[in-house]
């Protein structure tokens, strides 16, 4: 296994965990049995030493060695295969890849996703593939493209090649005995183009959705394509067959749906229907209809629910849509005359269908294709889409929702068809909102059918499958808690579980020892250091006393120390303080203070505990502002939704409150808001009553009346979060003046905890760092100025900052959670602020933070900066009084950070107040 090229590509791609395990077993196959790269070679031979490394590979059923890698839907298969290639490009030189798409749509999707300058291109992070990408060769232009290869400078002829063909094409070309084109197609090189695949000495097979095409024709022809090796994608590892599924027998890694759920790389599913609902009292056209109402409920509920979020947090806005899963093609364009027509809704719909099957050709296909792709924009207009059966394996949308199947189908069948399109989740990962968190399967009539197959125990919703590895070092991770370097330097620091800070690795790879030896060896002055220490955080709130931290080395002060740690040592051992051996000299406890404060002093900066309070009468208030009500349509309903979630079984409602009737319809929202906490009626009624009467009138511009008081009497809750939401952008607050109290005048350096690999050695600080996309996993040490032995960067760019401060101050540090307590606001939340680096140089002690340029203008970065320049303000005004250092805050961008440059040339980047 090429451990580091397994890394690099890990973390350059950002993969998850299964994606990130799967490419191990791959590597680990590879490591175990390498003869898979080599044409010559024993397939039973290499089968059996898989066998006993793989427990689920029973046999590769193909004429070459075949590995399928089972991954749940939504969790990134087209990113694994482009992580596939990249590794066994960089550690293998593998040059020719053939990946083979089940239908038009993935095939068209994998061009897009193997194209440089794309959303969501597979090899970003490849620096490899950014100087010369990959060649991309398709079903549609081999005959020219791929043809002429081989005729190219040898720089070219050697990239790495990826040819993409579409099964489905080549099974067509396949009926009635006919070879298919990419047989019979003779190239200019005299020779059928599938020759010139098939004599390649590196060609590896990638198969997308295999499932879908494992015992069709196509696939013998692909067969005598001879690849060294086959890697099969799939969530679904199984044929269907006449009597039943046929599981796969060559599956190397197994991460079912009910992991991908437990883990939270998907939407939890429900299945969804009314408090009491019978199938049997009502038509079948009765019966869809209600489905279809009780979607668009859900629907206009999951809107506001997703724009309170995004509000909320603020992060980009989410546009929900509704499937709805139609019979036929003459059912589907009935369903979609009926939603756009004035008796569904008041033709609220209409322009916001799109109806998605074969009967649509020619410029209505290309319509109906551009604005299926498009239905993640909030910018479309698409809200419902119908479909019959073109939406499989492919369509990645993240915004899906609500799902409403009027085809008859079992309950298994529902299950696994239905929610693979609804699964991906918008924010990339679960929220905690359960309304974002969650999608909908509207099933009135087979609700409870549902439930029953989620509950079987080889449902795909709850079948899992564990099988325990031999345990890998690389995977295993410690916490690793690093003390300040006072504290290392007195002897009193554990060694840290995972690290070992006096070992630090140089670039040539040797040992450096501790720079300094501990003050304390004995157990008695290490036992006496560490109440000093304890004696020393009593006097941080001594502000009278000791305004600084030099104040500890005053002789009041020092004699004050040693009759407290005397005092306290007593109880503790009672002949501490004697001369209990001969042999050993009586401990000098003056002599442990004065070594113990003076390390304290000279390894510590002081940061003074700062709260700032306003004075005088402070007045809170709401600007008042135009409600934005454009994605509000909550639609009535006269029965209660129930819900309940298909993994956990946890039940959830949208029904009507119950209470009495409001005198005026405002009433409902004004006193939904007045919960808030930060809502005072007397002082806000006016603007609370004016919110909720533009939101009255917006429900009236297209519900009835009754229909309104409906929508009002169910929905009060989640309309006042929406409206509160809101207000907090128009939010203000007033005081007469603001005093910043001193509560201390400096703070014991807390330790840093850090998530490290196992028996890690730490990395020296100068080190050239070559894996930049791993430094979060390094620990570094071997600095001399640093107020703690180890230190842990989020970016290179950290690192090398950290050199010039090494160089130019006299002392920093990177400070841990609490040390400051700084918060900023940042919507309605207040955030804790934690600088990237603290320096002290002879005139001036720094805060500063350094960040993409691209960030620096970000709403979140300016309100740090903010708070942090507030603090260094009233911490300068502090230092003043004290006859300290004054406090300077700078923001610097990442591409300013330079070891050519000097502390002082960063002064330009000072955030000053306006």
């Amino acid at each position: 296994m090429n451990s580091r090229v397994l890394h690099a590509v890990t973390g350059r791609l950002s993969l998850r965990p299964p994606q990130e395990e799967s490419l191990k077993r791959l590597a680990h196959a590879i490591g175990v049995a390498p003869e898979l790269l080599s044409h010559d070679r024993d397939v039973a031979a290499i089968l059996s030493t898989l066998k006993a490394e793989f427990p689920t590979l029973e046999d590769f059923e193909r004429d070459f060695p075949s590995l399928c890698f089972a991954l749940a839907t939504g969790v990134g298969k087209t990113r694994l295969m482009g992580a596939f290639i990249a590794y066994l490009h960089l550690a293998h030189g593998i040059n020719n890849f053939f990946v083979l798409a089940p239908n038009l749509t993935i095939y068209n999707k994998l061009i897009t996703d193997f194209t440089r300058n794309t959303p969501k291109y597979v090899f970003k992070g490849i620096a490899e593939f950014a100087q010369q990408p990959p060649l991309i060769i398709t079903g549609d232009n081999y005959d020219q493209t791929g043809a002429a290869v081989d005729d190219q400078s040898m720089g070219f002829a050697h990239d790495v090649r990826i040819n993409i063909f579409n099964i489905s094409k080549i099974n067509s070309e396949v009926r009635g005995g006919k070879e298919p084109r990419i047989k019979r197609m003779k190239e200019v090189l005299g020779d059928s183009y599938f020759n010139h695949l098939a004599n390649l000495p590196d060609l590896v097979l990638l198969m997308d959705e295999s499932h879908r095409y494992r015992a069709q024709a196509g696939m013998r022809a692909i067969n005598e394509l001879k690849p060294l090796i086959g890697l099969e994608l799939t969530a679904t590892p199984f044929v269907e067959s006449s009597k039943g599924p046929v599981p796969f027998k060559n599956v190397v890694m197994d991460y079912p749906l009910a992991r991908a759920m437990e883990d939270g790389f998907v939407k939890e599913p429900a299945v969804v229907t009314q408090r009491n609902f019978k199938a049997s009292n009502h038509t079948p056209e009765e019966v869809e209809k209600i489905k279809l109402e009780d979607g668009v409920r859900l629907h206009e509920t999951t809107k506001v629910e997703l724009l309170t979020y995004a509000r909320e947090n603020g992060v980009k806005t989410v546009k929900p849509f509704m499937l709805v899963i139609a019979r036929d093609t003459t059912h589907a364009a009935q369903l979609k005359e009926l939603i756009e027509s004035d008796a569904f809704y008041e033709g609220r719909y209409a322009g916001k269908v799109i109806q998605v099957d074969s009967s649509r050709t020619g410029a209505e296909e290309e319509e109906m294709i551009t604005r299926l792709l498009a239905v993640e924009s909030v910018d479309e207009p698409t809200e419902i889409v119908i479909h019959v059966n073109m939406l499989k394996e492919g369509w990645d949308v993240t915004n899906l929702y609500t799902i409403v199947p009027l085809r008859a189908a079992n309950a298994r069948t529902l299950i696994e068809q239905s929610i693979g399109r609804g699964l991906r989740l918008p924010y990339g990962k679960r929220t905690g909102v359960a309304a974002v968190d969650r999608l909908n399967i509207v099933a009135h009539d087979k609700f409870q059918e549902i439930i029953d197959e989620a509950n079987r125990g080889d449902s795909p919703i709850r079948l899992k499958q564990v099988i325990l590895d031999a345990p890998s070092a690389d995977d295993k991770k410690v916490s690793v808690q690093v003390e300040s370097g006072a504290t290392a330097l007195l002897g009193l620091a554990a060694v840290a579980p995972g690290a070992d800070p006096a070992s630090v690795t140089a670039k040539d790879g040797s040992q450096t020892a501790p720079a300094v030896a501990p003050v304390f060896t004995t157990d008695a002055e290490k036992q006496a250091a560490r109440m000093v220490m304890e004696v020393i955080g009593k006097y941080e709130v001594r502000r009278d006393l000791v305004p600084t931290s030099s104040a500890l080395l005053t002789p009041e002060v020092q004699k004050k120390i040693v009759a407290e740690v005397a005092e306290r040592l007593k109880p503790v051992q009672g002949n501490l303080l004697a001369e209990a051996d001969t042999s050993q000299p009586a401990l000098d406890l003056a002599a442990v203070v004065a070594k113990t404060t003076e390390v304290v002093v000279q390894q510590t900066i002081d940061i003074p505990r700062i709260v700032v309070l306003p004075k005088g009468e402070v007045t809170t208030g709401f600007h008042p502002f135009q409600l934005d009500v454009s994605q509000l349509h909550l639609q009535p309903g006269e029965r209660e939704i129930v819900g309940q979630m298909l993994r956990t079984n946890e039940q959830f409602t949208l029904a009507a409150e119950v209470g009495l009737k409001e005198q005026r319809p405002e009433d409902y929202i004004v006193h939904a808001l007045v919960d808030f906490d930060d809502i005072d009626y007397f002082t806000h009624a006016d603007l609370l009553y004016d919110l909720a009467g533009q939101m009255v009138q917006h429900l009236r511009s297209y519900l009835s009346e009754e229909e309104t008081i409906s929508v009002l009497d169910r929905d009060r809750r989640l309309i006042a979060r929406e409206i509160h939401a809101q207000m907090m952008a128009h939010f203000w607050e007033e005081a007469t003046g603001y005093e910043a109290q001193v509560s201390r005048g400096f703070t014991e350096l807390k330790p840093c905890n850090y998530t490290a690999t196992a028996g890690q050695t730490a990395h020296h600080f100068r080190e050239t760092v070559t894996e930049t996309s791993r430094i979060k996993q390094m620990l570094f040490g071997g600095f001399s100025r640093c107020l703690y032995p180890l230190q842990k960067f989020d970016s290179d760019t950290e690192r090398r900052f950290a050199i010039i401060l090494e160089r130019d101050a006299l002392k920093w540090f990177k400070p841990a959670k609490g040390q400051f307590q700084i918060y900023y606001k940042l919507g309605t939340e207040q955030p804790e602020y934690i600088p990237d680096f603290v320096a002290e140089t002879d005139a001036t002690i720094f805060m500063v933070e350094t960040k993409a340029r691209a960030d620096i203008n970000t709403q979140e970065v300016q309100a740090k900066a903010a708070a942090a320049m507030r603090w260094c303000k009233h911490a300068s005004d502090h230092a003043a009084n004290v006859g300290t250092k004054p406090w300077t805050y700078l923001l610097v961008p990442h591409d300013e950070v330079s070891e050519s440059k000097q502390l002082a040339d960063y002064l330009r980047f000072e955030v000053k107040a306006n």
